[in-house]
C-alpha cells in the first residue's frame, strides 16, 4: 500500500502541559484563562477542551517551560472563580504535527500517525487536529523516535 503523502512534520521542543481540570461547565471559562495568560503575555500552542459525563470541562494547553511557574499562579485564582478542581502540568514535553493540504480529503491519516506513534513505543499525552495538521503532545524524551517513525510511515517527497 501507498504511504500518504505529507507536507512535512513541525516539531515544538521545551514546553510545559497545563491543565484546568473538573471545572462546571459554563459560558467564560475558556476566555479567563486564555485571556488571562495572554495579558501577561504568555503564548499558548496547543489547546484542547472536552467536557466528561458529569458536565466538567477540561482544558489542556502547552506553554513554553519558561513560563508554566507563572502561568500556574495565574490560573489557581481562576481555577477558584470557577469552582474547578486542580490545576495540573507536566514539564518536559514536546509537540510533534503532520501537515498536508489535502488532509480533510483524505481518510486514515490520524490513525495512521497514531499507529506509528505506538509502534515507536510513544504514548500521546493529548492530540488536536485541524483541517490540515494532526498534532500531538508527548514526552519530550521520546520525541527523536517520533519523528523517526513518522518519517518512516509517511510520504514527504
Amino acid at each position: 500500500m501507498d504511504k500518504v503523502r505529507i507536507g512535512g512534520i513541525l516539531q515544538h521542543t521545551d514546553l510545559a502541559l497545563v491543565g484546568m481540570m473538573a471545572v462546571p461547565d459554563r459560558p467564560g471559562i475558556a476566555a479567563a484563562v486564555f485571556e488571562t495568560l495572554g495579558r501577561r503575555g504568555i503564548n499558548v500552542l496547543f489547546i484542547v477542551q472536552s467536557i466528561d459525563p458529569d458536565d466538567n470541562t477540561h482544558i489542556v494547553f502547552c506553554v513554553a517551560s519558561k513560563d508554566v511557574s507563572v502561568a500556574l499562579g495565574l490560573l489557581e485564582p481562576v481555577k477558584e472563580r470557577f469552582g474547578g478542581r486542580e490545576v495540573t502540568h507536566r514539564p518536559g514535553v514536546a509537540m510533534v504535527s503532520i501537515f498536508g493540504p489535502d488532509f480533510r480529503e483524505t481518510p486514515g491519516i490520524a490513525g495512521t500517525m497514531y499507529g506509528a506513534l505506538a509502534d515507536a513505543g510513544t504514548n500521546i499525552l493529548c492530540t488536536s487536529t485541524s483541517m490540515s495538521s494532526v498534532s500531538c503532545v508527548i514526552d519530550a524524551a521520546r520525541l527523536d523516535n517520533a519523528v523517526k517513525a513518522l518519517k518512516d510511515s509517511f510520504d514527504m517527497t
